[in-house]
């Protein structure tokens, strides 16, 4: 059981369809490991233990028969609690949500299914996955897995300390202003965030509102690619949907980078970073320049997402959230802002955004990747509402530590959290893979060689089992 749950996704993909492992078999390991080790994390809120079983045996009598349902055939998914979920308890991470089940699938859920995928439960998020800390009123905090005492990042905090410890090989996430990518660089797992409409969602509220997107989490480049193949390609349920088909990530990943063309940031323009964080992130140019890649180190200015990113934020949640008075200080106060923004706001956030898009695109005519920190700092302390100051620079309020991530978010382009390595104290760090707009997979590419070339992935987290 132990040697099935440290298997990656493609590694239990290939067993399975060899009839060398069975799909009950993946799944109760993987029940085991949640068993063992999710009352340390809190990743797992929602278990459907035996819904998972009986999905499994079924997956295991359609492959007997020869039906093979799709690139996730037999393979445990957990699903983040803001996803919703047919018949399965999805609480947004709000106590006013708190026994809600909702009688449909969301679209990537669906995908998921369709595709083979067995859900095993929901993942903890905070409210509404507001903030880049997961802990809510409803289930608590989740904890880092490399440090009990850490935070695992969020939103989708739960999903990725889920990944660490083993307890699933698959996991979606969402990411605005870094909701996948912070708690993958937290907890030494890997996350897309895709180009916006590369996986598509439905919003009944928000149907043009492109900063927030679904995407995939895993341990390997690999497994991200995999997870593609299911839940990426055309829908119209969005207005902006890609066209291009899921089965576009499941050409090889394998690339030659020779005299690739990678700008190095260690810090967008200027934002502080953590002496710990710095040092890691830095020595990823090595590994870069390693693989043949020409890697130049830059003075990138993103400075002008600042206001593009909160002034749109602040408008979608005075209008996905503006009727919910019961709603918890984050999100409030996130409506308050929404509230105060007026028509020369939205125009200034359109010109600026519009100026970086430009920008950006001749700066991607000199260079195929940007890399830079995922995060600003590594794990901190879980009881902390938020990163107060980095490296001595204080920080106004609980979004400021986060620009690292959201500036990015503003660019329309895919980008990419792969492990990077440690600091003196045995936190994880994630190096961010920024690509032109619409190149996921080649950035996919080159996160497969950086873990390749360096192996941090491979390096688990130290939880003993409370059962055994």
């Amino acid at each position: 059981m132990t040697e099935l749950v440290e298997l990656t996704a493609t590694e239990m993909s290939a067993l399975l369809r060899a009839r060398q492992v069975s799909a009950v078999e993946l799944t109760e390991a993987c029940l085991r490991r949640i068993e063992e080790v999710n009352g340390q994390v809190n990743a797992i809120v929602t278990l459907v233990a035996d819904q998972a079983l009986d999905q499994a045996r079924q997956a295991d009598a359609d492959l007997a028969r020869g039906r093979l349902r799709g690139p996730l055939h037999g393979l445990p998914v957990a699903h983040k609690d803001l996803a919703d979920t047919a018949g399965v308890r999805t609480t947004y991470g709000s106590p006013a949500f708190a026994h809600h089940v909702p009688d449909q699938d969301e679209l990537l859920v669906a995908r998921v299914r369709d595709a083979g995928g067995i859900m095993i439960g929901k993942t903890n998020t905070p409210e509404f996955g507001t903030g880049s800390h997961t802990v809510n009123e409803v289930f608590g905090a989740t904890r880092n897995p490399y440090d009990l005492s850490r935070s695992a990042g969020g939103s989708s905090g739960g999903a990725a300390a889920a990944l660490a410890t083993r307890m699933v090989p698959l996991a979606d996430g969402s990411d605005m202003g870094g909701s996948l990518r912070n708690p993958a660089s937290f907890c030494n797992v890997a996350g897309l965030r895709p180009t916006p409409g590369r996986v598509p969602s439905k919003s009944a509220s928000a149907a043009w509102f492109t900063l927030s997107v679904p995407g995939p989490m895993a341990r390997t480049a690999a497994d991200l690619a995999l997870f593609m193949t299911a839940i990426a390609g055309f829908d119209p349920a969005s207005p902006y949907a890609i066209r291009e088909a899921g089965s576009a990530f499941a050409e090889p990943l394998e690339r030659d980078f020779a005299g690739a063309r990678i700008a190095f940031s260690p810090d967008l323009g200027g934002l502080p970073v953590d002496p710990e964080t710095a040092r890691v992130t830095a020595e990823a140019a090595a590994a870069l320049t390693g693989l043949g890649a020409k890697v130049e180190q830059v003075d990138l200015d993103l400075s002008d997402a600042e206001d593009a990113f909160r002034i749109y934020r602040a408008w979608y949640y005075a209008l996905a959230f503006g009727d919910l008075p019961e709603a918890g200080p984050n999100v409030r106060w996130n409506v308050e802002r929404g509230r105060e923004v007026t028509g020369a706001d939205l125009a200034r956030a359109e010109r600026l955004r519009t100026g970086l898009f430009h920008r950006m695109n001749a700066f991607f005519g000199g260079y195929d990747f940007l890399v830079a920190p995922v995060s600003q700092v590594p794990p901190f302390p879980v009881d902390d509402p938020y990163v107060l100051e980095i490296d001595g620079t204080p920080m106004p309020d609980y979004l400021a530590w986060m620009r690292s991530c959201y500036w990015v978010s503003v660019l329309h382009a895919p980008a990419m959290s792969v492990p990077c390595g440690f600091t003196s104290a045995g936190l994880p760090v994630g190096l961010q893979i920024v690509g032109r707009p619409w190149a996921d997979l080649d950035v996919l590419r080159l996160g497969h060689a950086f873990e390749r070339a360096t192996g941090h992935w491979r390096r688990r987290p130290e939880l003993r089992p409370l059962s055994r």
